[in-house]
């Protein structure tokens, strides 16, 4: 590819390693990210200056909620695609904070899709998430299963953005692709994801909380698995189905769900140091198992996770404890 591609959400987890792998394909990437404090700032401009080292990465500050602000972007840039990561993300916080979930979510996603409408922008590749699927006791999560029972005002939000990015795809032909993330971690992770806080605590001699007694699965999916899977869904420009829209979601998972007392242990392995557990019930919008169904994205584009968790949590771990300057234990 040598598109001009819009990124939102630059100076996120995900959206930093999306962008450099952009720029090794020899894109222009135009960033964009607000650099909220939900969490720690510095972390997110840490990220940036990877991405500023290139000379192909121009960055924007701005708020996607800012329609002008977004509206005169897309005018200045006219960017080939656009991939869209921004978003007030966390199921927990939503229960605190739900405007910052409407203002990012909704009125930001719109703000977006009016963009690349009135742009003509070849392809929207946007983030949906494993929540939609609510408390569905159906496994593994298909696609085509029903999601209209969120149990989060953030999975309410994702699910709003895959209907209002269909409805834009009907009436106005756009081509898109909303990708159902799950529970992705790695390198330059996301510091309110529980592998994050797990790593620091032990690292600390603190204690840890295992929700629902540990009883928890999740289908952790290394950020490489991810990115890789990225880029091949972005290459290609969804084809009109019988119905003459270009429209698709697909999960973009690990198929591999972990228990979390099991992902606990290997953590303490390798940090070389017993975890301190507290037992919690389970917390609200929270869910039991997440398991994705990778049937259609391997179909379509050959996605295929290969990191282990002791794989991707050995990596993470390296880099924890370098960016933070941590001895080994």
């Amino acid at each position: 590819m040598s598109d001009t591609i819009l990124l939102t959400g630059a100076a996120g987890f995900i959206g930093m390693h999306a962008g450099l792998a952009l720029l090794e394909r020899g894109c222009r990437v135009v960033g964009v990210d607000n650099l909220n404090d939900y969490y720690d700032v510095r972390l997110k401009q840490d990220r940036l200056e990877r991405l500023q080292a290139h000379d192909a990465f121009s960055f924007v500050r701005l708020d996607i909620a800012d329609r002008d602000g977004l509206a005169a972007l897309f005018e200045q840039v006219r960017p080939d695609r656009v991939l869209h990561l921004a978003a007030q993300a966390g199921v927990r916080y939503s229960l605190k904070q739900p405007h910052a979930y409407a203002d990012a979510n909704l009125v930001g996603f719109l703000n977006v899709l009016e963009g690349c409408r009135h742009w003509s922008v070849k392809h929207l590749i946007f983030a949906s998430s494993s929540s939609v699927y609510g408390g569905s006791t159906r496994l593994p999560y298909r696609e085509d299963d029903c999601v209209d029972q969120p149990i989060s005002l953030y999975a309410a939000t994702k699910k709003a953005n895959e209907l209002m990015a269909h409805s834009y795809a009907h009436l106005y032909g756009i081509a898109m692709t909303g990708l159902r993330f799950f529970t992705v971690y790695g390198p330059w992770g996301r510091p309110d994801m529980a592998y994050f806080s797990f790593t620091r605590n032990i690292l600390d001699g603190k204690p840890i909380r295992l929700f629902n007694h540990g009883q928890m699965y999740r289908d952790f999916t290394y950020i490489d698995d991810i990115v890789e899977g990225l880029m091949r869904v972005m290459e290609h420009v969804p084809e009109a189905d019988e119905a003459g829209k270009r429209f698709r979601i697909y999960n973009i998972g690990n198929d591999r769900p972990e228990e979390l007392e099991r992902f606990v242990q290997v953590l303490e392995r390798i940090i070389g140091r017993k975890a301190i557990r507290e037992m919690a019930p389970m917390q609200p919008g929270d869910v039991r198992c997440t398991h994705a169904d990778l049937t259609r994205i391997r179909r379509d584009f050959g996605f295929e996770p290969r990191t282990t968790i002791e794989e991707g949590l050995a990596r993470f771990v390296n880099w924890f404890r370098d960016y933070y300057g941590r001895k080994e234990a």
